[in-house]
């Protein structure tokens, strides 16, 4: 007989429930829970494709480890026996920077992925960290770092409650959000405008968003921070800026208006080609909302001036007295964080701490630009990587120069890849150690749970029993640590009871915590849970700020409602000074290059990427369900552009730019401007050794091979992924 079971959808950042609907061992059906506290029934593609995912038959089922050359099905004990056999020891003769680590998108949709990674790399005590962040959101990180003092503290907006949203190279209708979980964005949208609110989008394509919004403005890509810089321009000279109670924690607000002085409308509108006049009534709208939000993500991220277009957003937030306030920007509150104590100086946030071998990027939140990863593998001397761990991650398709990155990863001594694919980058691999499918597996939004535009908390437990054979994704990395460390052989749930017996001690001593002055080994005997991951839950959710505990989660399936964001400031603070750092000196430093881009004119083409609804990256491309109809990897050009080059639709083009070229074919369209043509990423699936049967049946063109990783955001370390020239020459 049938049988039903709850299960968050671990697919991307809105998190919905679902409904599972099971016969025997097999998923054969998904829909929404509607009586999720969260997302009230709403499902997306993707979600309704969770039985093929889970079942999909090129997904490994026992580890691989090579042989004679070849990568060969072997035991868990064959798998842990070579990579204790190799890795400790390359360590020890090369020095624990020998090794790297790289972090993929899907470690952050996985408990193993956000429990274990962090005790790997102190483990084995390299900085040679690398990971998706650095392709996406780090100069939101870096910002906010800056701002706030965490690089965690991510306001997002409340969507809920906002009468005006902003939003800038963002297409959540078909991402689904990112920095802002939300599940239903689509309907939060719509709800917005049938309460009376305005929408507002800034895009130079035409995408599933811009065409709900009240206004799609089109700017010149890469131009957000130059578009934001005249929107506080306006709001200082016209006197409309109104921080309000902010005021109290705010400092450099009287030095913003100078260091901002050159970004007028008028001195901006040619460079985002947009009219003086509009951006002058988008800044007067803003002022003007009864209660506003900016949002900015990726399109306006993966930029040159990434991180001053992060850091803009929120100076409007704060400019407009919508920072920290109901229908504005607020700080979310998980149920996994830290019980809030009082509010006080940090140490605030800096980067280059240290900087990469090669080129001497700095560091930003302890990790290094992943488009260094290939050039740190392959450079001969002191420090080279040797020895490389890759988690979940993908960098062959999702860095710049994946063919450079190619041949580098075949040079290395050894590699483990935790993956439950053999992909373009895992067929590098030594040792491949295949998770189980997203079913088997236990699951908590520990990350997204802290940009969610409502807190609360909920707790998957597996839907459908481990099979014979495989291995729990959190045994996996248990043993991994393990097995690095010289410690292989020692029970898995060791790890689990070292980091519950030093963060117990640590909450003991305290004195903020719910748990000081107690004894840790008796709090250690409270905790409850099946293994040692859920003991590790329950823990966190015990020292968080809500007094829940894992029974409370495990008695309420749908979830547990905590309530909307509510204002936090200055708890959230944790700069040197204990206030908001409106114009951090290395903000201010990097102002002169963006003025220098007002006369920035780019002669041709640039290009952009874009997000297909059933498509996450390069990690669904395999899934029947989700091929086909819109998701394809073509190159969207202007019907204009398309005539005066001689492109036609359905024919095809090479597109040329720094790191080589491609031949793809063309879909001559109005969604995007002139100037501007557009190639989804997460593609290219043509590289031989890679079992990936329908993806590589349909591969497309890896966009980021038009790269050569010397683009990128000062700041953050950011790989220019948009905004970048091409040049187009149609093919017969």
């Amino acid at each position: 007989m049938p049988r039903t079971a709850l299960r968050i959808c671990p697919l991307c950042e809105a998190t919905c429930g679902l409904t599972l609907t099971i016969e025997g061992a097999t998923v054969t059906g998904a829909r929404g829970d509607r009586d999720d506290v969260f997302s009230r029934g709403f499902i997306c593609p993707k979600g309704a494709a969770f039985g093929q995912i889970d079942a999909d038959p090129d997904r490994l089922r026992t580890p691989l480890v090579r042989r004679d050359g070849r990568l060969q099905e072997a035991t868990w004990e064959e798998a842990y026996d070579a990579i204790a056999a190799a890795v400790p020891g390359l360590v020890a003769e090369y020095g624990a920077q020998s090794v790297g680590v790289v972090l993929g998108n899907p470690n952050v949709h996985t408990m193993a992925g956000a429990l274990y990674p962090p005790l790997l790399l102190k483990t084995l005590g390299t900085r040679n960290l690398f990971t998706a962040s650095t392709l996406d959101q780090m100069p939101k990180h870096v910002s906010s770092g800056f701002l706030f003092g965490d690089p965690l503290a991510i306001p997002v907006p409340d969507l809920d409650r906002t009468d005006f949203l902003l939003l800038l190279g963002a297409n959540p209708v078909e991402s689904n959000g990112s920095l802002c979980t939300a599940p239903d964005f689509p309907g939060r949208l719509k709800a917005l405008r049938a309460r009376g609110g305005t929408l507002v989008v800034v895009d130079p394509r035409r995408t599933r968003t811009a065409a709900l919004a009240d206004r799609h403005l089109a700017p010149r890509p890469g131009s957000d921070a130059l578009l934001l810089a005249a929107l506080a321009h306006t709001l200082l000279a016209e006197k409309l800026a109104a921080p309000g109670t902010l005021e109290e924690h705010v400092e450099g607000l009287g030095e913003l208006g100078a260091a901002l002085g050159s970004f007028t409308p008028e001195a901006v509108a040619p460079a985002c080609d947009l009219t003086a006049d509009e951006i002058r009534s988008l800044a007067r709208e803003l002022a003007a909302a009864p209660t506003a939000a900016v949002y900015g993500r990726i399109g306006s991220c993966t930029v040159e001036h990434g991180t001053l277009a992060s850091w803009l957003v929120d100076v409007l937030n704060v400019l407009t007295g919508n920072l920290d306030r109901p229908g504005g920007a607020l700080f979310p509150l998980s149920a996994t964080d830290r019980a809030p104590r009082p509010a006080g100086p940090g140490k605030g946030f800096t980067v280059g701490r240290w900087h990469s071998r090669v080129s001497g990027h700095a560091e930003a939140k302890s990790e290094l630009p992943i488009a260094a990863l290939a050039e740190e593998v392959e450079t001969p001397g002191e420090g080279r990587i040797r020895t490389l761990i890759a988690i979940a991650a993908n960098p062959v398709l999702s860095a710049p120069d994946g063919d450079r990155l190619d041949r580098a990863l075949a040079g290395l001594d050894f590699m483990v890849s935790v993956d439950p694919y053999l992909n373009e980058t895992s067929r590098h691999a030594h040792v491949v150690l295949p998770p189980p499918p997203p079913a088997q597996s236990a699951h908590f939004d520990f990350a997204f749970n802290a940009f969610a535009v409502r807190n609360q908390a909920r707790y998957s437990p597996p839907a459908i029993p481990l099979e014979e054979g495989r291995m729990d994704e959190c045994e996996i990395h248990a043993r991994l640590i393990l097995a690095v460390s010289g410690l292989h052989g020692t029970p898995p749930g060791a790890v689990d009871e070292r980091i519950i017996a030093d963060t117990l001690a640590r909450a003991a001593a305290d004195a903020h915590s719910p748990l000081h002055g107690t004894d840790p080994s008796e709090q250690a005997g409270r905790l409850t849970g099946r293994t040692g991951p859920e003991r590790r839950l329950d823990m966190m959710l015990r020292l968080g700020p809500y007094e829940l505990a894992l029974d409370d989660l495990l008695e309420a399936p749908h979830g547990i409602d905590l309530g909307p964001l509510r204002p936090r400031l200055p708890e959230v603070l944790k700069t040197r000074s204990g206030r908001i750092e409106l114009l951090p000196d290395p903000i201010a430093a990097e102002l002169p290059r963006l003025r220098a881009a007002l006369a920035d004119r780019p002669a041709g083409l640039v290009l952009v990427g874009r997000r297909h609804l059933r498509s996450n990256n390069s990690w669904l491309h395999n899934v029947p369900a989700l091929t086909g109809g819109s998701n394809r990897c073509t190159l969207q050009v202007h019907p204009q552009d398309a005539a005066r080059l001689g492109l036609t639709d359905g024919g095809r083009a090479r597109v040329a730019a720094d790191g080589g070229s491609l031949e793809v074919p063309v879909e001559v369209t109005e969604a995007v401007r002139t100037g501007v043509v557009s190639l989804p990423h997460g593609w290219g699936h043509d590289r031989a050794g890679a079992r990936l049967g329908v993806a590589s049946a349909t591969p497309g063109a890896n966009v980021n091979q038009l790269l050569d990783g010397t683009r990128i955001d000062r700041l953050s370390g950011t790989a220019v992924l948009n905004a970048f020239p091409v040049e187009l020459t149609p093919l017969p």
